[in-house]
């Protein structure tokens, strides 16, 4: 097929994706897999596996096309997301979120309660899933905004930024780590590049924010009212001496019964603890040469999967059994955390089986040919086109593994450094973090809780991730020029 003819094909199977999911409700997962079929019989795909022969390669069926994908992105997501809700849940659970926003606030001061909560959250996010994470530290938000006499909305909404930020940016989570995957981006590197960008974009969601909330909003009238009843000031206060009474549903779980909640340096601990493993492997292999048996150690500690399976099992041991948990209870805490995330694996799954089929059509490399042919730079390619299907239908995961797909003929058949590769993939997730709205779950999450009316959110949620990912991949652009200087 002439390279119009395919690329046409291409724009009308995402067209036809976006009107499954936004006009016809269709769910993610099983709109990517019809797509994909579509688009495999569009291009001409044969419908089985072609073997190899003298004269041709072997070509792959659509449906072996679809699987191949999928298992390709499965591999490396499924572990990770899994392990990653397994450490959430157990935090989360065992009220480790309240110690970790208290100890936060203590050492910043109580007039730093927002710069505090946001740094917090940051820590927090990494873990844990967004929508989780913020509705675990909402009641933290209502205890410490009761205290200060403030709306909701004045530090609930930086803690929402840059809680999205990481988990669009930040492995274990699974838009990145899908996309990491297709475009054979080292998730170290994917790591600390995108822990360094995050850092930054706490204080920007921070002062941002203030402006933002420069004006009082009328809380929506549900929301005040479940405001107004909720806790005592004498509640939020414990929370900023460390205590954590009141500060939290997990504080006082069953599955904790009345032992308190963990120190804040023991959170800290073990959400630190594969973040330094991942970097250890990642440094040895930067420094140290092919072959090298210290290089291949801290390769197996850093590896990702390691790394979380020990944490998990760490925060088994002394958020579990060392406070008086047993192993049925521990075991049914684990177990609660896999539900909410296995549509989470299988929407990412049906994203690499899509990219796949793109590839497969040879609509990517028709995309990849005709992207160098316009000049314009892949890093800005990839934070538009994933901002363009962020806005479109509301999933930053899909955007994330959309892109990836489109774009991975012309990452993979470049020229480019690991660095480089890395800052490619978290352009895409910047893109994915902006113009959050009402086609977004956490849209509604955010403002919901923080009482914010659509007109409200529009103005002040959907702004700031906005700015937060252009800022995000401006910064990443930034370190680009200097990788590609140096």
């Amino acid at each position: 097929m002439s390279t119009l003819l395919l690329l046409t094909v291409g724009v009308g199977g995402i067209a036809f994706l976006l009107l499954l999911i936004i006009k016809l409700k269709v769910h993610a997962f099983l709109a990517l897999l019809i797509v994909s079929i579509l688009v495999g019989l569009a291009t001409g795909l044969p419908l089985v596996t072609i073997p190899e022969t003298d004269l041709e390669p072997a070509k792959l069926g659509i449906i072996e096309s679809i699987i191949a994908g999928m298992g390709g992105v499965l591999g490396s997501v499924a572990i990770l997301v899994a392990l990653g809700a397994m450490l959430g849940k157990i935090i989360e659970i065992s009220g480790g979120a309240s110690s970790l926003a208290g100890r936060f606030t203590k050492i910043l001061g109580p007039k730093r309660v927002a710069g505090a909560l946001t740094a917090a959250a940051l820590v927090l996010a990494i873990p844990v899933f967004f929508d989780v994470g913020f509705i675990i530290l909402v009641p933290i938000i209502y205890g410490f905004c009761k205290a200060a006499g403030v709306n909701p909305v004045k530090f609930g909404l930086p803690i929402g930024g840059i809680m999205l930020a990481v988990h669009v940016s930040v492995p274990p989570h699974p838009g990145i780590v899908g996309g990491s995957g297709i475009l054979g981006a080292d998730l170290g590197w994917v790591t600390i590049l995108g822990l360094a960008v995050c850092l930054p974009l706490a204080v920007v969601a921070h002062f941002l924010s203030k402006w933002l909330n420069r004006r009082d909003i009328t809380m929506l009238p549900s929301t005040a009212a479940s405001f107004a009843a909720f806790g005592t000031e004498k509640g939020a206060e414990s929370v900023v001496d460390g205590s954590g009474a009141g500060a939290s549903p997990a504080a006082t779980s069953t599955k904790t019964g009345t032992v308190a909640p963990p120190s804040s340096g023991m959170i800290m601990a073990l959400i630190l603890t594969p973040l330094v493993m991942i970097a250890l492997g990642t440094v040895g292999a930067t420094l140290l040469p092919s072959g090298d048996p210290v290089r291949n150690v801290l390769g197996f500690i850093g590896a990702p999967l390691f790394a979380l399976l020990v944490t998990v099992l760490l925060a088994s041991f002394f958020l579990g059994f060392r406070r008086g948990w047993n192993a049925t209870q521990l075991g049914e805490v684990i177990e609660s955390a896999l539900p909410p995330v296995a549509i989470v694996i299988l929407v990412s799954g049906a994203g690499g089986s899509f990219a796949r089929v793109l590839t497969e059509s040879g609509i990517g490399t028709a995309l990849s040919e005709t992207l160098l042919e316009t000049g314009m730079p892949l890093m800005l390619m990839a934070f538009l086109i994933s901002l363009a299907l962020r806005a479109a239908q509301g999933s930053a995961t899909v955007a994330i593994l959309t892109t990836a797909g489109l774009l991975s003929a012309s990452v993979l058949g470049g020229d480019y450094s690991t660095i480089q590769v890395a800052l490619l993939a978290l352009a895409m997730s910047f893109g994915a973090l902006g113009l959050s709205h009402v086609n977004d779950s956490g849209f509604w999450v955010v403002t919901r809780y923080l009482g914010l009316s659509v007109a409200d959110g529009l103005r002040t949620w959907t702004v700031l991730t906005t700015v937060l990912g252009l800022v995000g991949f401006l910064l990443c652009s930034l370190v680009w020029l200097i990788v590609g200087i140096a």
